[in-house]
């Protein structure tokens, strides 16, 4: 027996499996509110140069407030105040001309600077000054956290894998949280940025180890509904956001109130389950019965595993394997996992580098940032819906190949439209958006399902890392403007493209049984393999997957 024959015994996706995704879905609520929280709480609003202290040693006697910021502040081409410069001394003739402003010697604000707190109330830039020669510090601030998530995935894939699904997650809950509510008492840029870096690094743990969790627990028919319904739980943090965004104007609460639902997700850990399948893989039988007794209570399909004793779930599994420790060593030492490794690590980087490069640089929308974020959620579910019906109606590769190629295809499309056409280029990019969420969503399922358990997390960790190093690249790409306005567009539709043909290179997994050990991925020779390359594959299975004799698990 295979561990799917007892899954769908005890029932695959019942009650307790969907008690395990609810509280699944809460915890991973909060990831969008910290990936995409600075767009929020780094906002600079209007500022100029600080003049109270003219004003107090009375060196304007009677000026309006308006008549003081004219001889004190140069004028732009614009007509608006300048933000980062001041005149040396008051210039009082330009109460009759305005104008004559223009190439009068003017320094950086000597004391501070005043904003307009009539969209911000309290913002990063606002309470560490993070404007004019220190503006960049706002976009240094999201580099530092994605440092942070890109060794996180690493870390916590590693650490689930030796020691287990259930307190790595645990791990992950409180030190992210902690780290995140201590941020809030920051008295420097420096360290805020530190603590930003920590929260990223141990809330990328969140996302690492419940993709796979769930996926470990839910039988064959249903996983594609789990992926979509865990993936939903991005898309609403990413609508839910912006609403907040709008009401909370001060950041410091703003992160006490992203982070907050992490405290429930603590409450609810209790009845977070261990993965029977790592219980099994790492020889610990009595604890997998358990938890298997307890799946069978709660979806009422009692008999099956109480009939059965702990020892013999070794028959589920590969004996050789039990007491082996497990490293992301693994992922290289074997040629096909070695393959498979290089295929979806590409493929990841790929997907991460079109999705935030779409993201980063869409335009044209013509409303406020608040309700610009909402849409970008709102065309997600579209993206969603469909990856749901096309993930078992033809494939996850195809699926994964066509979104990616579809994405590459817009951004291809972009660079030939006009600028004048701005509509019509809007029109694309959203698409070229959807496409790209979609390939995201399936990516992360399809990863899940191709790796063994005994390193599914660090298979997942890994290529989360490599999604991280993708994200940090995006920004740099869309920097290319400068060069050529298209060259953005058209290296990030190359990686799509790139991608897509990588991504063409791996196993189908629809309909399959998760395999459990690295022998599973070399013995049976059917991963990244064509029908002319191996004898073993049946001519029936149009996808490349080796059907052996029917009483071997063929994963």
């Amino acid at each position: 027996m295979n561990f799917e024959d007892l899954l769908s015994e005890i029932d695959g996706f019942g009650r307790f499996q969907k008690m395990v995704v609810c509280i699944s879905f809460l915890g991973r609520l909060t990831l969008p509110f910290h990936f995409l929280i600075n767009n929020f709480i780094a906002g600079i609003p209007h500022h100029h140069c600080d003049i109270s202290g003219l004003d107090a040693a009375g060196v304007f006697g009677n000026l309006s407030v308006e008549e003081r910021r004219t001889v004190s502040i140069p004028m732009q081409a614009d007509g608006t105040l300048s933000s980062c410069l001041m005149f040396p001394e008051p210039q009082f003739y330009l109460l009759l001309n305005t104008s004559s402003s223009t190439g009068l010697p003017a320094e950086p604000c000597q004391n501070g600077w005043v904003y307009d707190n009539s969209t911000s109330i309290n913002t990063l830039a606002t309470e560490f000054d993070l404007v004019c020669e220190k503006k960049g510090l706002n976009e240094i601030t999201t580099t530092v956290f994605f440092v942070g998530v890109m060794f996180g995935a690493m870390t916590f894939g590693g650490l689930s894998d030796r020691y287990g699904r259930r307190i790595t997650l645990l791990v992950s809950y409180v030190s992210g949280m902690s780290f995140a509510l201590i941020s809030v008492f920051s008295t420097s840029y420096a360290m805020f940025a530190v603590l930003r870096l920590l929260s990223g690094f141990c809330l990328t743990g969140i996302v690492i180890v419940t993709s796979v969790l769930i996926v470990e627990w839910v039988d064959i028919e249903n996983r594609k509904l789990v992926g979509v319904i865990d993936s939903m739980s991005w898309t609403f943090g990413y609508m839910v956001l912006p609403l907040l965004a709008f009401f909370i104007r001060d950041w410091r609460w703003m992160i006490v109130t992203a982070t907050s639902p992490v405290a429930l997700s603590i409450i609810l850990w209790r009845w977070v389950p261990e993965s029977a399948r790592w219980l099994i893989a790492n020889g610990r039988l009595d604890e997998a019965h358990h938890y298997l007794k307890k799946c069978e209570k709660i979806n009422r399909r009692l008999g099956t595993v109480s009939s059965i004793k702990p020892d013999s779930l070794s028959n589920v599994g590969v004996a050789s394997r039990v007491g082996r420790k497990y490293s992301y060593l693994d992922l290289m030492r074997t040629p096909k996992m070695r393959k498979l490794a290089l295929c979806t690590g590409l493929t990841w980087y790929g997907v991460a580098s079109t999705y935030y490069g779409i993201s980063f640089n869409i335009t044209g929308f013509g409303v406020n940032i608040y309700l610009t974020q909402f849409i970008y959620a709102a065309i997600e579910i579209l993206a969603k819906v469909v990856v749901f019906y096309l993930l078992d109606k033809i494939g996850r590769r195809k699926t994964e190949c066509g979104a990616l190629f579809l994405a590459g295809l817009c951004l291809a499309i972009t660079v030939v439209i006009p600028r004048e056409q701005q509509t019509v280029r809007t029109v694309v990019a959203v698409l070229g958006k959807g496409c790209s969420a979609a390939s995201f969503d399936t990516l992360v399922l399809y990863s899940s399902e191709l790796y063994p358990t005994v390193i599914r997390q660090n298979g997942m960790g890994y290529n989360s890392f490599m999604g991280r190093v993708g994200v940090a690249m995006a920004p740099l790409i869309l920097l290319l403007d400068d060069v050529w306005l298209g060259l953005p567009q058209l290296i990030l539709s190359c990686i799509a493209v790139g991608s897509s043909l990588v991504a063409s290179r791996l196993p189908e997994t629809r309909d399959q049984c998760l395999p459990e050990t690295i022998e599973d991925i070399e013995g049976t020779g059917y991963l990244l393999t064509s029908q002319v390359e191996s004898p073993l594959l049946s001519e029936e299975n149009e996808d490349g997957l080796n059907l052996n004799d029917e009483n071997e698990d063929p994963l």
